[in-house]
């Protein structure tokens, strides 16, 4: 049985946010089912989705775990955003906290260096 997952993130003001994540992903939404939702598919049947839903911005917390982890903040940065955190733990997993403007949480997760 197939399955789809929507992750998502409620936000005030859709534009301002669908301009923020296309800065953050480096792609447009590859739909936009309505007018208050749009939505990126960051790999087959995985979905992110911001929603403007302004009762329930900000408070949003996910995590994708990156293969190309690296290679993708250097992309990101190059788009002119920058962690607000970065982690390290004792595993040696990496994370990469990103905040958009509503101060929802998407990070990026990676795999210990070497």
């Amino acid at each position: 049985m197939a399955l789809d997952l929507f992750a998502c993130l409620p936000v005030t003001d859709l534009d301002a946010a669908t301009r923020w994540y296309e800065q953050l992903l480096g792609t447009p939404p590859s739909f936009l089912p309505n007018d208050t939702e749009a939505v990126w598919e960051l790999a087959e049947h995985r979905y992110l989705v911001i929603e403007k839903l302004a009762e329930h911005a900000g408070h949003a917390t996910h995590t994708v775990f990156a293969g190309d982890f690296d290679e993708r903040l250097a992309q990101i940065a190059e788009r002119g955003l920058e962690p607000a955190e970065r982690e390290t733990y004792e595993n040696g997993v990496r994370k990469a906290i990103f905040r958009d403007p509503d101060g929802n949480l998407l990070s990026f997760g990676g795999a210990p260096l070497g």
